[in-house]
């Protein structure tokens, strides 16, 4: 590890306003008493979160639904912004966010490797290396050249999972995606995943499975409603969940 961080987020804030449908009656009512605009509320799912993440630290992201862990991941990603504070990453990130993303449903499995190996920064050289490797690895050899619209959703994670390990990323992400599919292929991803780790690179990790997460994590960071709780090690964390 070196000492600079590849993930350095400061005073970050994430406001979700929720819109609810009511039916017609219910609306007449809201604007007969004189409210304005649409039926909706406010959600925080993130309060001035600060953290940093070092070159080749395995960090768990844990806490109850609601906590704010899956939206600090997009984060991270990319995937989304911020209201307020900033979040600056160095390095190559990958990883499975949302299953789906960066796949076209009308391609085939074959066009969508090159179409999201592309995405992460992959040339076509390297795709036409790693190809065979990464059909391999999914296990859907079969159906490599169906269109994905018709995959189901463990063949469409496989893949997934496949190109952005294949894709040898400096940051991996991940989050719930060992909660999808068989048992033999989590146990693969797991392996592939201590394999990441066991090279030096970055994971950070959100899952509801604390038993697992312990098994690849060394750091824990707890969020509940959108504040970081505790930032120590991954048994600690684990524990003073187990507290609440």
């Amino acid at each position: 590890m070196d000492n600079e961080p590849v993930i350095l987020v400061e005073n970050l804030d994430k406001t979700f306003v929720l819109r609810h449908t009511r039916s017609i009656k219910e609306y007449v009512v809201w604007t007969m008493r004189g409210r304005k605009g649409e039926l909706s509320e406010t959600f925080k799912a993130l309060n001035n979160v600060s953290l940093t993440v070092s070159q080749g630290e395995s960090v768990g992201l844990i806490g109850l639904n609601g906590s704010g862990k899956s939206t600090l991941l997009k984060l991270i990603s990319g995937v989304m912004q911020p209201n307020a504070g900033s979040v600056r990453v160095r390095g190559q990130v990958a990883g499975l966010i949302e299953v789906g993303a960066g796949f076209h449903p009308d391609l085939t499995g074959r066009e969508n490797v090159y179409l999201n190996g592309a995405i992460l920064g992959m040339s076509e050289k390297e795709l036409d290396a790693k190809f065979d490797e990464i059909v391999a690895f999914s296990e859907i050899e079969k159906f490599i050249d169906t269109e994905v619209k018709f995959y189901s959703s463990g063949m469409f994670l496989r893949l997934a999972f496949s190109v952005a390990v294949h894709s040898r990323p400096d940051i991996f992400l991940v989050d719930e995606i060992l909660a999808v599919g068989d048992e033999p292929f989590q146990q693969k991803c797991l392996a592939k995943i201590r394999e990441l780790k066991g090279q030096g690179q970055t994971l950070v990790v959100v899952s509801h499975d604390l038993r697992r997460i312990q098994e690849i994590c060394d750091r824990g960071i707890l969020l509940d409603h959108g504040n970081v709780v505790l930032d120590g090690t991954i048994s600690e964390a684990v524990d003073r969940m187990h507290n609440k």
